[in-house]
Order: C-alpha cells, then sequence, then structure tokens
C-alpha cells in the first residue's frame, strides 16, 4: 500500500551529516518503493525528482532566531518570544505535513537543538488527524554528559525524557534502546532498534556493469565468494574450483547440523537455525572462453553440466554466460573489492598478474603450488596441488578465512547492515505498522 510519508530533520543533503546520510537513503528507499516522499528541513536541497522538498528555515538548529533562544534555555531561563516561536512552528509543520500519513522526526525530539520545534510538534502529535508521529532517536541529549549542563527540569527540556501518547519510538542500536528506556521508563520492547547501513555500491565505488551483476547474481550473501579472474580454457583447471566449492558447502551443513544437533533451543527456533550458519560458498569466475582454441566453448559446457551434477547451479557464475565481451579492468578490480578471496588452481602459468591483483586488494590468496605462483607467493599464499583433493582444499579455506577476524566482521556485516536489507527488513514493515 504506497504511503505519503515525511521525514523532519533540522537539515537535509547535501548538508552533510550522520542523520543526514540516514535520512537520504531512507528517503531514496521509501521513493523506491513507490511511496510519496517529502523531506521537511531547514537547510539543504533537493536532490531527486522522486522526493519533494519542504522548505522551514525556523526548523533549523542554526537560525538566528533559534540560537537565540537556546543561549537563555541553556541557562536555564525560558525565552519571553518562546511559546511564539513554538505556535509560528507548529502552523509552519502542520501546513508542510497536511495530508501525510506518517511523519519521521530525526533527532528533534532527542536533542535540544531547537526546543520550539520540539515542543511544537509535541502538540501537534495530539491535533486530530495529524500524521502517525515516529520519533526516529540517533542521539540522546539527557543521556550524553556533554549536553547535561544546558539541560534543565521543567519545560521544555522534560520533553526530551517524557514519553509522548501515541508515538513510535526508534533507535539505531541495542545501547540506545536501554539508555531511551531507561530515560523514558518505558518497556524496552516499546522500541524499535533499525540499524544504520552502508550504500555498498557507492562505498566500493562499483561500476555499473559491477553493481549490476553483483545484484542479478546474489553475490553480497555469499560466504566466502572466491573470485577465479581468469580465461575459460582447461589449464585454468576450473573444474577444481567447483568441486571445492561443493565441498565447503558440504562442510557448511555438517557444521550447521552439529549445532542444531547439540543446541535444543536453535532446534525450536526456524529462523534462528535457518540464520545458524551464513556460509554460503560461491565462485566467480570473470573470464570469457580463451579465444585461441575452439576446444575451449566444449569445455564450457562440461563446466556448466559439472556445475548442474554438484547443484551448484546458483553458486558457481561464469561471467561469461552474461557478459558476452571481455569485461573492463575498472570491473575486474572491483570484483577484487566484491570478493573474501583469490582462488587460483591453475595447472600451469608463465606468471600470475591475478596474484598481485589480489595483493594490492589485500584479499587472501588461494593458489596451486607451481613455481610461478609459489615465486610470486612466498609464504603468503596458501598452496595445493593440482590434482589435491577438494575436500582437503576446501578445510584450508575455511582454516584460513575463519581465523581471519576481518572477514567475519565482513561477512556479518554484508549480511545484516546494506541499506537493502535495513530497508525490506524494518524500515517498510514500520511504515506498514505506522498506517494501522
Amino acid at each position: 500500500m504506497v504511503k505519503k510519508v515525511a521525514l523532519l530533520h533540522y537539515t537535509a543533503p547535501p548538508v552533510v551529516g550522520g542523520v543526514e546520510s540516514v535520512l537520504a537513503h531512507h528517503a531514496g528507499r521509501m521513493a523506491a518503493a513507490g511511496h510519496t516522499v517529502t523531506v521537511v528541513a531547514a537547510r539543504g536541497e533537493p536532490w531527486a525528482s522522486n522526493i519533494g522538498f519542504v522548505r522551514l528555515p525556523l526548523a533549523d538548529s542554526r537560525h538566528p532566531e533559534t540560537l537565540a533562544a537556546k543561549a537563555q534555555l541553556d541557562a536555564g531561563h525560558i525565552p519571553p518570544g518562546f511559546e511564539a516561536q513554538v505556535d509560528q512552528l507548529a502552523a509552519q509543520v502542520q501546513a508542510a505535513v497536511a495530508g501525510m500519513d506518517v511523519l519521521i522526526a530525526h533527532n528533534v525530539c532527542s536533542l535540544n537543538k531547537n526546543l520550539a520545534l520540539t515542543a511544537a510538534l509535541r502538540r501537534l502529535s495530539a491535533a486530530p488527524g495529524f500524521p502517525r508521529l515516529i520519533l526516529w532517536h540517533h542521539d540522546l541529549a539527557w543521556t550524553t554528559p556533554r549536553y547535561l549542563p544546558e539541560l534543565h527540569a521543567g519545560y521544555p527540556w522534560d520533553l526530551l525524557r517524557t514519553d509522548w501518547p501515541a508515538v513510535t519510538h526508534v533507535v539505531v542500536s541495542a545501547e540506545r534502546r536501554r539508555e531511551l528506556a531507561g530515560l523514558l521508563g518505558i518497556a524496552p520492547a516499546r522500541i524499535h532498534v533499525i540499524p544504520n547501513g552502508i550504500d555498498v555500491r557507492a562505498f566500493l565505488k562499483l561500476e555499473p556493469l559491477t553493481a549490476q551483476l553483483v545484484e542479478k547474481l546474489h553475490l553480497l550473501p555469499a560466504a566466502p565468494l572466491l573470485l577465479l579472474p581468469v580465461r575459460i580454457t582447461p589449464r585454468k583447471n576450473i573444474e577444481l574450483a567447483l568441486r571445492v566449492i561443493a565441498a565447503l558447502r558440504a562442510e557448511a551443513a555438517l557444521r550447521a547440523d552439529a549445532t542444531l544437533r547439540a543446541d535444543a533451543t536453535l532446534r525450536a527456533d526456524a529462523t534462528q537455525a535457518a540464520q545458524l550458519d551464513m556460509s554460503r560458498p560461491a565462485l566467480v569466475v570473470t573470464g570469457p572462453l580463451g579465444p585461441h582454441n575452439p576446444a575451449n566453448a566444449g569445455y564450457l559446457e562440461e563446466l556448466r553440466a559439472l556445475r548442474e551434477q554438484l547443484g551448484l547451479t546458483h553458486a558457481v557464475s561464469f561471467l561469461a554466460e552474461h557478459v558476452p565481451a571481455y569485461l573492463p579492468d575498472p570491473v575486474i578490480a572491483d570484483f577484487y573489492r566484491v570478493a573474501d578471496a583469490l582462488f587460483l588452481p591453475s595447472r600451469e602459468e608463465g606468471f600470475g598478474i591475478p596474484m598481485l591483483e589480489a595483493a594490492f586488494s589485500r584479499r587472501p590468496i588461494f593458489c596451486t603450488d607451481i613455481p610461478p605462483l609459489r615465486e610470486l607467493g612466498g609464504s603468503e599464499a596458501v598452496y595445493f596441488s593440482p590434482d589435491a583433493d577438494p575436500a582437503q582444499v576446501a578445510s584450508l579455506i575455511h582454516q584460513r578465512l575463519t581465523g581471519d577476524p576481518a572477514y567475519r566482521i565482513a561477512v556479518r556485516t554484508r549480511n545484516a547492515f546494506t541499506w537493502e536489507q535495513i530497508y525490506a527488513k524494518y524500515v517498510e514493515p514500520l511504515l506498514t505498522e505506522a498506517e494501522t
């Protein structure tokens, strides 16, 4: 169901700040989902054609009237014109959000940056027909020592530590929930925890083609994601890579089964059981067919048949099946940033450029123990025979990666903290709840 949503903060992009960034990601995801979205702020500029923008100068934390009032409020005095300022802001906010279903106020009811705006929202929240109000608390003035000298008992400062009727509280972490529950004297269960996230495409500066392939092939949830940046030709020994992925998946299933058998609580909780082992090994082979041997087309068909035989249809991706030409160098570089490790099972190499690329990308290297690769990898790479038992190679990979804290936190983060995941899991359901 399409909703009309307003997001309120002192400022909005292109003003730089953590809350501004979160607000922009929320607004973008909501608009992409089909909702009508309007940002209400004092400073900032419209940044997308599908996101409305309403400017309220008096809502600014740095407006001259706001700063003058704050100077007196910080000293414990309510300025003579404070209620008139509240009246003016209440009228402006009410006009800005008229007809909206939901109003999400970011931090303006948590901090003492503009207490007239806080008081105006408190008054409006009880008015008939006002949108459902969600208070999104990133920071809490009353639990932050640096703000305490500016806070005093009574109105309007107590608005920041009072549970307003008929509002929804959202915080960004479990610690903030603990603080807010104690501050407001309410049950923690009444407070939603919705974490912030990361825009993977923007952060990694992915090329459009890379981003398209990563999304199409569902690569981010893979763990580990092994990169094999070679042309499809028999000397690259790609069949071993497929058998290693199958062995890694079998190992992961055994570990999950053993944990479930040992833990009755997990057995009783199907959701937890499904999330128990995030290990979903996958392989990306970036290269096209080798250009000089017509037999390479038959080799690809053999690999496809083996992929199906091993049940790896969604776990092994040959990018040659999706992109007919050579991938540009920037796209190959992107895949080093997306992947967890380089896997190079070649039977023969003259040099081994992927080893250098992996080194510059700070990715672990798993490769065959042949002289050119040994010369490049020294004692830092993990080696195996081109004819190794796939289960043994899988064990080497598992031990090396799971012993690496950087790998573990990377897997956990990309399985829980992308904006796509956060929006789908938390924000969209919150909008629906706010409508009921």
